[in-house]
């Protein structure tokens, strides 16, 4: 007979109850650990508990960013964009040919109505104060005998005068030394005719002191007026070649992005090529088409501009400089050879070791000025037109020095009336010489005048309608650009 263990558990299932196990006791206080310090190193507080930590809130343009970051992954995402770049370079191009076509523009304007007519103007002035001078110093020396014409030249001449100062000031700007200039020279005027004045009211009377007055009014007009008159005609030539430093040089900044917008176009087509097998892409096409126009007109237009307006300053600013340089010498000369019978040998100068006529020696160096200048004239005219005159102010000129030299011959052995005779006479005298010189040099000036407003007249007309041209011409391709994309952008929907 077998028993069985009686250590065997009950059967599963068994209706015999089991004894719960016992919980898990805590350690003796010996082995507990310590708690941690609370606040202030006081054991037996904890601190509160750390609040979860927040993620920062994102900015917009980081947002914007991820998205077209999302966006450039796929086709139809970087489509948009090439379509928003490729607008964008038409568009700026358009907008940099414009502004730079205008800025030209206006600066070539300036050129032919504005800079290049007020230097003319000013020359004027300085021709008009010096031609006055010797009308004055010519009538002086006839004495009571002053003939209606030199009078009435006297006259035209201050009247000329006093207009282009006038014209000045009123394109000059108030606190500009130009303006200060020509305050000066309004101030210098009547202060001049009043000298003159006296000097032919005493020559009238026979009294000797009207010839220190009109010596007085020459030294006025010679060491300050004619400086000042001077100062004004370089003051504007530095304006006119301004003028010209703002219209001829090239719009690079244009043409480069012209062709940065012309490269980005064909790298498109290229691309929209290879992926469809599409030769051609309207838009695109329409947009090429309409920036090779804007950056061949640009080009070619501006060429043509520069061109020309480097000819009217080469063959007619420098001609025109050079001529009244030249009229100016002749009419100082003029000047001093009267001056030189008026004083009778009471101005002189030391030159070296010799003493020597102070308006004679000034003469000669007038003289030897007009000579190089028309010398210089000659060279610098193109055409049998503008050489024609220019020759024959040579020979005039010439002539006046042969004249000259048997006039002083005569002053010098004591013949003063025969000197005088041989530079104011009615015939065979220095003076015929000198109008022959002026008038020659009067119809030079205004052929170059000409030549000069048709080179610059036809380099303005070059650039005419380019800004306003660039500029639609510059939104119809951004369209093309875009509408093209948006054609690709259609077979994705």
């Amino acid at each position: 007979m077998t028993h069985p263990p009686s250590s065997t558990a009950p059967p599963p299932g068994s209706g015999v109850p089991t004894m719960p196990g016992a919980p898990p006791q805590p350690p003796p206080p010996h082995q507990r650990p310590a708690p941690p310090p609370g606040p202030q190193g006081n054991p037996g507080r904890t601190l509160p508990p750390t609040p979860p930590e927040t993620t920062p809130r994102r900015t917009a343009f980081a947002e914007g960013a991820d998205r077209l970051r999302a966006a450039a992954t796929t086709e139809p995402g970087r489509l948009r964009i090439i379509g928003a770049v490729l607008a964008l370079l038409v568009v700026a191009f358009g907008a940099v040919t414009a502004w730079q076509t205008t800025e030209r523009s206006a600066a070539a304007d300036d050129v032919l109505h504005n800079s290049q007519p007020l230097s003319s103007a000013a020359a004027d002035i300085y021709r008009s104060l010096a031609d006055a001078n010797t009308a004055a110093s010519s009538g002086f020396l006839a004495g009571g005998q002053e003939t209606a014409g030199t009078r009435e030249r006297y006259e035209k001449d201050i009247d000329t005068a006093a207009g282009g100062l006038i014209k000045a000031a009123a394109n000059s700007d108030p606190d500009s030394p130009a303006a200060q200039t020509v305050a000066q020279l309004n101030r210098l005027l009547p202060e001049y005719k009043g000298l003159v004045e006296s000097a032919r009211t005493y020559n009238r009377q026979g009294f000797p002191v009207g010839g220190a007055y009109l010596r007085y009014a020459n030294e006025k007009m010679q060491s300050q007026m004619l400086p000042k008159a001077e100062d004004l005609y370089k003051k504007e030539n530095q304006r006119l070649s301004a003028d010209y430093a703002d219209a001829t040089p090239y719009p690079w900044a244009a043409i480069a992005l012209g062709v940065l917008a012309l490269a980005g176009l064909a790298w498109a087509q290229h691309r929209n090529y290879r992926r469809t097998n599409r030769v051609l892409n309207q838009g695109l096409v329409a947009a090429t088409a309409t920036a090779t126009v804007v950056l061949l007109w640009l080009v070619v237009g501006h060429t043509v501009a520069r061109a020309n307006l480097n000819d009217s300053y080469d063959h007619g600013v420098r001609s025109l400089n050079v001529l009244h340089d030249a009229r100016i010498a002749s009419l100082k000369a003029r000047g001093n050879e009267n001056l030189t019978l008026v004083a009778r040998g009471a101005e002189t100068k030391k030159v070296g070791e010799e003493t020597v006529d102070a308006y004679d020696y000034d003469f000669n160096a007038n003289m030897s000025t007009l000579g190089k200048g028309l010398a210089e004239a000659e060279k610098l005219a193109d055409d049998k037109a503008g050489e024609q005159p220019v020759g024959t102010a040579v020979g005039n000129m010439t002539e006046w020095k042969k004249r000259h030299a048997a006039a002083r011959e005569d002053d010098e052995n004591g013949d003063y009336e025969a000197a005088l005779d041989k530079v104011i006479g009615a015939k065979g005298a220095t003076g015929e010489c000198f109008d022959g010189v002026d008038a020659n040099l009067a119809t030079a000036l205004a052929h170059e005048e000409a030549e000069f407003e048709q080179a610059a007249g036809d380099g303005l007309d070059a650039m005419t309608g380019l800004p306003m041209g660039a500029g639609v011409l510059a939104v119809l391709g951004a369209a093309g650009a875009v509408l093209g994309i948006g054609r690709r952008l259609s077979e994705y929907r």
